[in-house]
């Protein structure tokens, strides 16, 4: 009987080293560079003369910052419906617009949104603009990833 149980504590203690290495942490989006993104976002817009609503995404599609300022909620839904995009798909809805799968689950097809990822090329997130000009959604959500130090692109791409 001993043996048995011996046996089955270093099977044991073998499987706890294998779950122990499978979990490495990910990366992830917290509020407070999600906030930071919003925040840089909206200033460049005021700056602009623009009224935008921006919607920050986790790389789930959860919305985790979002701020709408003056802007109509229609503009706020197409923010949050680029941004929840462009953090699934982890490409800008520019390039998603282009895919031809307009009925594709959570997919955006009109600029304006743009995938976060680390400086390391793994992908965080998404955050969508709306409210101006789509060129100058797209460029107020990556002026406001890169001033938060993160990339629009995977490292390398």
């Amino acid at each position: 009987m001993k043996t048995i149980v011996s046996a089955l504590a270093v099977a044991l203690a073998g499987f706890a080293g294998i779950e122990a290495q499978a979990q490495t942490p990910r990366p992830v989006l917290d509020f407070r560079t999600a906030d930071a993104i919003r925040n840089h976002c909206l200033a460049h817009a005021e700056r602009a003369g623009h009224i935008v609503a921006v919607a920050v995404f986790d790389h789930s599609g959860e919305l985790v910052s979002f701020a709408k300022d003056r802007a109509k909620p229609g503009t706020a839904a197409v923010a949050q419906w680029k941004g929840r995009s462009a953090a699934v798909y982890l490409n800008s809805t520019l390039e998603t617009g282009s895919w031809n799968v307009p009925t594709a689950p959570m997919i955006a097809t009109i600029e304006g949104g743009v995938p976060l990822f680390t400086r390391d090329g793994i992908g965080i997130g998404g955050v969508g603009v709306s409210g101006a000009p789509s060129a100058f959604d797209a460029e107020c959500a990556t002026r406001a990833a890169e001033a938060a130090g993160l990339a629009v692109s995977p490292a390398g791409r």
